[in-house]
């Protein structure tokens, strides 16, 4: 009982210090990742790590082509 309340204070703690992440291209490639890499072997925590890291990558190239957007 005391190791759950530590880790609720801990997480309380540590969601109030946090800041607000940029999270563009993220979200979609995680989804796509996962679901992909959960059909692949059941690697879907990879897979949305890759897909998050692929879609900022795609996001950051559209910025730069298109900055008006």
């Amino acid at each position: 009982m005391r190791s759950s309340i530590v880790v609720a204070a801990l997480a309380l703690a540590l969601a109030s210090i946090s800041v607000p992440a940029s999270a563009k291209g993220c979200i979609k490639g995680a989804i796509v990742g996962g679901a992909a890499g959960h059909y692949a072997h059941h690697h879907g925590v990879l897979g949305a790590a890759a897909g998050c890291v692929i879609g900022r990558h795609y996001a950051n190239k559209h910025a730069r082509a298109y900055p008006d957007r």
